[in-house]
């Protein structure tokens, strides 16, 4: 990866039981996550399927919205529409030097993050304490891929319907340009 290139953020709010969604919208309320979504967001090219798109409502401001589908229907003023991964990481690439970030967020849902997850350099967790039922969830993960380098509880709010955590895991081996980093 060269110096000049984007990292893969992926950011997610998953339940213990690797579910992120149900018909359509998230299993739990969490604004005290969603407050951090949009900072780890804001200022960013964000790529997500169309279904994720349809749940969230609208472009989010501040942000670019690259949808990954391969049907033609109408998206929402300001959504910009890629056919493939590759084409959606050069529309997004492009974004972000226009914004100058270093970082791509890929935003969900389930089949985007399978379709990214060998290509994310990090993952933004939230780790939901609860069980619910769903029907798209986030793809396993190979803990021995993965290191976590952050971890805080999130603080509860009184309109928050789950504890939680944020979890930031790097994947291990990405700053392949510095080794001697991974032997500290």
């Amino acid at each position: 990866m060269s110096m000049g290139e984007p990292i893969l953020v992926g950011i997610v709010a998953m339940a213990k039981n690797r579910v992120i969604g149900q018909g359509g919208a998230m299993p739990w309320r969490l604004p005290s996550d969603l407050k951090r979504y949009r900072r780890l967001t804001m200022g960013r090219p964000m790529i997500m399927g169309r279904k994720t798109l349809e749940s969230i409502g609208r472009v989010l401001d501040g942000r670019d919205t690259i949808v990954l589908t391969r049907g033609e229907g109408a998206l929402p003023a300001g959504a910009l529409r890629a056919a493939s991964l590759a084409e959606a990481v050069e529309i997004a690439a492009a974004r972000a030097r226009e914004r100058g970030t270093n970082e791509i967020v890929i935003a969900g849902g389930g089949q985007v993050y399978a379709a990214f997850l060998d290509r994310l350099d990090r993952l933004e967790l939230t780790e939901i304490d609860a069980r619910p039922p769903g029907d798209a969830f986030f793809p396993e993960l190979d803990k021995a891929l993965w290191r976590t380098v952050g971890e805080e509880k999130m603080e509860r709010g009184e309109k928050d319907s789950a504890d939680a955590r944020f979890l930031t895991l790097e994947r291990i081996g990405v700053a392949a340009s510095e080794p001697a980093r991974e032997l500290r």
